[in-house]
């Protein structure tokens, strides 16, 4: 894995204003991810995960800190993120293909191109067959793997992932981490994955980082000592479960914090 910093975040805070009393969300979150680094942020409900991840995709601007993703000339012109999200967010009146295609209709990429680079999307994905249906016509799995086709597809430097597989049913989740984990290895793509999911960080990730309860900021860090490429088997390693168990350990003093002050 390359050491060079693709994403630094020095000291960022956010503090949400609204009709009621100020909402502090972050404070004062400092961490570097590596280009081509696996990187997956866990903590409690609330704790300012998905404000994270917005900042980073410049959907939000932080209250104060620095932001920075780092630009290698051979990157200039594509953009910096695309963002998944747990909801589908496809346009229900397009297809399959035409919803891939959008990222790079709006970056007015030549037609043969962006239909060349769609298909070769779907077809990493395993849905070059249904490039012609609706999102209505496919199951939740399915729709998730267009919007994963279609940030990949935008060809950003960096892919941020918000809880994308959490409204999934469990055997549809597990699926899709190997799909993820496939395309991942193929691509070596910056990627920030938001999850509330122990065993899907310390399964996908190079590193976990563990946030604490609202105002968050970073508690632990993690490395994962589990070679690549990932597969089934390793979940039973011993490595494993003492990372998750200990994961566990520092999240739970965490979680009981929420709950204490509801």
């Amino acid at each position: 894995m390359a050491s060079r910093a693709k994403i630094e975040l020095h000291d960022v805070r956010h503090v949400y204003v609204g009709g009621g009393a100020p909402v502090p969300a972050l404070a004062g979150v400092t961490l570097t991810v590596a280009d081509g680094e696996f990187v997956a942020l866990l903590g409690p409900s609330g704790c300012g995960k998905s404000s994270l991840l917005r900042i980073v995709a410049d959907l939000l601007r932080p209250s104060s800190g620095l932001v920075r993703i780092h630009t290698a000339a051979k990157d200039r012109g594509r953009p910096r993120t695309a963002l998944v999200f747990q909801e589908y967010a496809l346009f229900p009146w397009r297809t399959v293909l035409d919803n891939v295609v959008f990222p790079l209709e709006m970056r007015r990429v030549p037609r043969a191109e962006r239909l060349a680079l769609a298909r070769d999307v779907l077809r990493r994905v395993g849905l070059q067959e249904f490039a012609q249906a609706y999102p209505h016509q496919l199951s939740g799995g399915m729709r998730q793997r267009v919007g994963i086709a279609r940030a990949l597809a935008a060809q950003p430097e960096v892919l941020l992932m918000d809880e994308p597989f959490g409204a999934l049913d469990a055997q549809t989740r597990t699926l899709l981490q190997e799909e993820l984990l496939r395309v991942w290895e193929a691509e070596r793509k910056t990627v920030l994955y938001v999850t509330h999911s122990i065993d899907e960080a310390v399964y996908l990730a190079d590193r976990v980082v563990l946030l604490t309860t609202r105002p968050g900021r970073v508690k632990a860090e993690y490395a994962v000592p589990l070679p690549r490429p990932r597969h089934m088997e390793m979940r039973g390693w011993e490595p494993y479960t003492t990372l998750a168990l200990s994961i566990w350990d520092t999240l739970k003093v965490e979680v009981e914090l929420t709950t204490a002050h509801g």
